[in-house]
C-alpha cells in the first residue's frame, strides 16, 4: 500500500513538472514570434466562431482548432452547443509545420480562450502524439476571470488581450480555419 501511494505521489508530481514544462506566458510568445524564432509555430485553436466574437491576434501563425462547436447537438444541461475534439488536429499542425520547413521537434505553441480549456489539453495531447516541445499560452487569449466585485465573471487580468499585446476584433482570412473554398 505504502508503494502504492509513493508511486501515485510520483506520477502527480510528473503530471504536475509537465504542466509546468509546457506552460508559456504570453508575453514571453510574443518575445519569440517578434525575434522570428526558428521552429516556432504559434497556433490558436479555439473554433473560428470564438474568434469571430472575442477577438484575433494577427501575431499567431494559423488557427487550427482542438474542439469544434457541432451546433446540430444541443448539451441541455450546460445549455450549450456540444464540443468535439478535432479528429485532424494532429495532421492539421503537422501540415502547418511543414508548410513552414520544420519538423515534429519544433517548439508549437497553443493559446485557447483561457489556457486551461484547450490549450493545456491540446499541448498534452501534441506531446502524446509525437510533438515533443508542444506547450500552451497560460490564462490563453483572454485571461481568467476576476471573482469579485463588480465585475465578477469577466475576464480582466493576465491572458493575451489583458497583457498589452497586439489583437483585434476582425479575423485575418488567410490564417483562420475555414472549411470554404477560397
Amino acid at each position: 500500500m505504502k508503494r502504492l501511494l509513493i508511486a501515485t505521489a510520483l506520477g502527480f508530481a510528473c503530471l504536475s513538472a509537465q504542466a509546468a514544462d509546457m506552460a508559456i506566458s504570453a508575453e514571453e510568445t510574443y518575445a519569440k514570434i517578434r525575434q522570428a524564432e526558428p521552429d516556432v509555430l504559434f497556433v490558436d485553436v479555439r473554433d473560428p466562431v470564438e474568434i469571430m466574437f472575442v477577438g484575433f491576434s494577427d501575431a499567431v501563425h494559423a488557427n487550427v482548432p482542438f474542439m469544434l462547436v457541432d451546433r446540430s447537438r444541443w448539451n441541455a444541461e450546460k445549455g450549450v452547443f456540444r464540443l468535439y475534439q478535432n479528429p485532424d488536429f494532429a495532421a492539421q499542425i503537422k501540415a502547418e509545420l511543414e508548410k513552414r520547413g520544420m519538423n515534429a521537434d519544433a517548439e508549437v505553441i497553443t493559446m485557447c480562450r483561457s489556457g486551461s480549456e484547450r490549450g493545456e489539453p491540446s499541448a498534452a495531447f501534441l506531446r502524446a502524439n509525437g510533438f515533443p516541445n508542444a506547450r500552451y499560452v497560460v490564462n490563453g487569449f483572454q485571461g481568467a476571470a476576476i471573482k469579485e466585485g463588480p465585475q465578477a465573471g469577466l475576464r480582466l487580468q493576465n491572458g493575451w488581450q489583458n497583457s498589452g499585446l497586439p489583437w483585434s476584433p476582425k479575423m485575418n482570412p488567410e490564417k483562420i480555419h475555414r472549411i470554404d473554398p477560397r
